[in-house]
């Protein structure tokens, strides 16, 4: 139950003064539905009025003037504005509109009224000018016009003056909660009470007061990663508090091991040992496999389903797309079936027969690895003993998704893969619920990727050396331009170019994107794979990792619109076979100093990590570089770039705090709780919930 205390801040929008039903679509979409998502609306700017008179105002600045209204001089003709000629004692100004308010203006403001005029103020010669003034008030209404107001991420339709006030008016609503942080800690870090912090965020004094580094915001800050913190600590305590049959390492697994043509890195072997560690524990397992393309992800969850199929247990391997779910039964089915661990593949275009005998080998047991999409949560697939669920690129999958598929076993194990690193100054943000394993190494044999860039100006170069590679066999990936953010577009992009390329090339040309039914998308990649298509055209939006070893040409045009990790993502296509491969960055001159910068980066190094860390460095804080798309929360004060300082002490307190108190009972505890609730961080439904 949510504490009393919060309820003014939890009732609706629609409860705050001039809040009717045509302004509270608009506010919610600005801030949210409730008073509190108003309270928690950061300004994002300052505006700054100076009082001067006409002759003293600085050209260009926001001003305010005491005026008297001498005239009305309505346009000429159409197209010119209507203004207002006032002055002051120092001299005169025009008012200027110009969207024909000329009958409201002269019935509000007739000759010979005091006003007080508020706007940005330009001179043209000896003539003064304020365009579409923010404010026109008599003189006993000047205390509506703030020297200092603070600015707010707008919305088309709602007036900033009217924001801000209902974020003022939302803030006087919050009351003062006692005090959850430890006041030794607040005291060093110089930081205000949270009602004093929520006070000074909405009443900037200077442009500085708007960042992300004062008092105010770092306070309020910490207090929504300490929620989070602690929402994720418990989670993972109550996980690991569900009781598992201990699974210790078989001769089994270790036979698929010896097996295997060739020896596991020593990232592979530490991830493993990892993993069995945790299986022999008797808690439930939650760990993230992270590694770059090509690493050898696949190859430790096949071993950790040997271990689990020894001790009579199913796995469930859930991929995003078919093609990877298909790609990973190839790659594990011959070591495991070799082994007698019997494999399934289970997508919703099984039908009929096939599908029930699919089905009943899930549910009798004798399927010990069950590969699938989002087939595999369907209420009709029914497990035996699920034991296991490995989520390939888990941020794909929905809090509910993952929920319905670990519901089908007991207490049942997770292992994530995921083929994006993850900076480390972000990985207790995104999974401090989980355990994270990193395999940091490439498999030996695996050849280096030669990167080179080239302005576009030189395409036709570009083209005639593919036609040449492509005679003597080799196969290219072919990836084409972000156009204005719109899969239409891209599409178009592609089309055209793989048009030209068909036509300029004696190769076979093949084009997949994301408009394109799943099957023939399946068709064209399957194509790809056995050679028979020699360069395949993708915008960026499929996934093309399907594993041909063959491919060793990596083109990407218009590179310098691509994010440096989206780069090395795609590079990590070729490089997988035995031939020289090579990622050629085409791009439109001139580069920016980031784009340059980003490029060097990819000629310098393969290592994913390292990338991801020099992109995070390259982007600063405020610019969170596209992590929305691997489950970055959306915080309202905290940003994990700027704020990594405090993202590690708010997990050290958040475990420090459930050691003591593991169910936040003590009175510290219980202040606590309102912070989680005032947060919406709860450890039954928080961020990243992973069963």
């Amino acid at each position: 139950m949510r504490p009393p205390s919060l309820f003014p801040l939890f009732a609706e929008i629609s409860t705050l003064k001039g809040v009717g039903p045509k302004l509270a679509p608009l506010v919610e979409r600005a801030a949210g539905p409730l008073v509190r998502d108003l309270a928690f609306l950061s300004p994002s700017g300052l505006i700054q009025r100076h009082a001067a008179t006409v002759r003293s105002a600085v050209d260009g600045e926001l001003t305010i003037l005491d005026l008297v209204v001498d005239q009305h001089l309505p346009p000429q003709r159409r197209g010119q504005p209507w203004r207002i000629r006032a002055h002051d004692d120092t001299g005169f100004v025009n008012l200027v509109w110009f969207k024909g308010f000329g009958e409201h203006l002269e019935r509000a403001h007739p000759p010979g009224s005091q006003r007080v005029a508020s706007g940005k103020l330009e001179r043209f010669g000896v003539e003064c000018q304020i365009a579409h003034p923010d404010h026109l008030l008599p003189p006993e209404r000047r205390d509506q016009i703030r020297t200092l107001e603070p600015v707010y991420p707008g919305v088309t339709g709602l007036p900033p003056r009217v924001l801000s006030r209902l974020a003022l008016d939302a803030v006087g609503r919050a009351p003062p909660l006692e005090e959850w942080q430890d006041p030794d800690w607040l005291a060093r870090q110089g930081w205000p009470g949270w009602r004093g912090a929520l006070d000074a965020l909405h009443h900037p004094q200077t442009p500085e007061d708007v960042s992300l580094t004062t008092p105010a915001r770092q306070r309020l800050a910490f207090d929504e990663l300490l929620a989070h913190h602690l929402a994720m600590t418990q989670r993972k305590a109550r996980r690991r508090a569900e009781p598992t049959p201990p699974v210790a390492a078989s001769d089994l697994a270790r036979a698929v091991e010896a097996a295997l043509p060739f020896r596991l890195t020593g990232a592979q072997r530490r991830t493993l040992a990892e993993i069995r560690s945790d299986l022999a524990s008797g808690e439930r397992m939650s760990r993230l496999v992270q590694g770059d393309v090509g690493s050898g992800k696949t190859v430790v969850a096949m071993l950790a389903v040997a271990e689990l199929a020894a001790a009579g247990y199913q796995t469930a391997l859930m991929a995003p797309t078919e093609i990877l779910a298909r790609q990973h039964l190839e790659s594990m089915a011959e070591p495991l079936e070799r082994a007698g661990i019997q494999t399934v593949l289970l997508t919703g275009r099984d039908k009929g027969a096939q599908r029930q005998e699919k089905l009943a080998a899930v549910a009798d047991g004798s399927a010990g690895l069950v590969v699938g999409t989002h087939a595999l949560f369907q209420d009709e697939v029914r497990f035996h003993r699920l034991a296991l669920a490995v989520i390939d690129e888990q941020h794909r999958f929905g809090v509910a998704e993952r929920r319905r598929l670990m519901a089908k076993g007991e207490a049942v194990h997770l292992i994530a893969l995921s083929a994006t690193p993850i900076p480390r100054t972000l990985e207790l943000t995104l999974f401090g619920d989980l355990d994270v394993s990193r395999i940091d190494e490439k498999p030996p044999g695996r050849q280096p990727v030669v990167t080179t860039a080239t302005p576009l100006t030189r395409v036709d170069s570009v083209i005639q050396r593919l036609a040449d590679a492509t005679r003597d066999g080799a196969q290219a990936f072919w990836i084409c331009p972000l156009v204005a953010e719109s899969e239409i577009l891209d599409v178009q992009a592609a089309e055209v170019r793989a048009a030209d390329l068909t036509e300029r090339l004696s190769a076979r040309v093949g084009l997949i994107h994301g408009k394109m039914p799943p099957a023939e998308k399946d068709r064209v990649m399957a194509d790809f794979a056995r050679g028979e298509i020699a360069v395949l055209v993708a915008t960026t939006v499929v996934e093309v990792g399907v594993n041909v070893p063959n491919a060793s040409i990596m083109v990407i045009e218009h590179a310098e619109r691509f994010g440096l990790a989206q780069l090395h993502q795609l590079r990590g296509r070729v490089g997988r076979g035995a031939a020289r491969s090579a990622c050629l960055l085409l791009y439109a001159p001139p580069l920016s100093l980031n784009a340059k910068a980003r490029i060097e980066i990819l000629r310098q190094t393969e290592d994913g990590f390292e990338i991801a860390e020099r992109d995070l460095s390259l982007r600063g804080g405020g610019d969170l570089m596209g992590l929305k798309q691997s489950g970055l929360p959306n915080y309202r004060f905290a940003d994990p770039v700027a704020h990594a300082d405090l993202v590690r002490a708010a997990s050290d307190d958040a475990r420090l705090v459930l050691a003591r108190d593991p169910d936040l009972v003590s009175e510290r505890g219980q202040r606590l709780r309102v912070l989680c609730e005032l947060f919406d961080w709860r450890a039954d439904d928080a961020f990243a919930e992973a069963s």
